[in-house]
């Protein structure tokens, strides 16, 4: 049988492997910040990618994404939620990370930013500039001069845009 969301649509696979890997990921006091499955030959590549908290100020290390990659696969050998073979990677975001919640872009106020709408505003759905602002429900660009108010719902993806 293939699982629920694995036949509903690469979304709510990464929502659902996101519930999944979260308290793992938490206990050891790191932020699930973002999982990505792609399909590779007759596999696939599930990448987990981790921050610490942000007080902590400590990169992410090698020995971390060790720990942290033991822990998942424990709970992905118990839930099984991929079908068929995969390789799993943990590692930290990067410099263009994906930013998901609002904590994420406060964080990131005075930085660069690209963000993709799920729907056209003002006749464009993609917006690259600096991020002004972060609240509950949206987010504030310059883009190009122009301050342009994105609603969080609106917002398929968007990551930093390090120039």
């Amino acid at each position: 049988m293939v699982p629920f969301f694995v036949r509903e649509g690469i979304w709510t696979m990464r929502n659902e492997l996101m519930r999944l890997l979260e308290p793992a990921v938490a206990a050891l006091h790191f932020e699930l910040v973002d999982v990505e499955f792609a399909r590779a030959g007759r596999g696939g590549v599930l990448r987990v990618f981790i921050d610490r908290d942000v007080r902590d100020g400590a990169a992410v290390t090698v020995d971390d994404c060790a720990g942290v990659s033991r822990a998942v696969s424990e709970v992905l050998d118990r839930a099984d939620p991929i079908p068929g073979q995969y390789t799993l990677e943990v590692s930290s975001p990067g410099a263009d990370r994906v930013l998901r919640t609002p904590a994420h872009f406060e964080r990131f106020v005075g930085e660069r930013v690209s963000v993709e709408l799920k729907l056209p505003l003002d006749g464009r759905r993609r917006f690259v500039g600096v991020l002004r602002g972060a609240g509950n429900d949206a987010i504030e660009v310059d883009v190009d001069g122009r301050e342009v108010v994105l609603p969080f719902d609106r917002i398929q993806k968007a990551r930093l845009r390090p120039v």
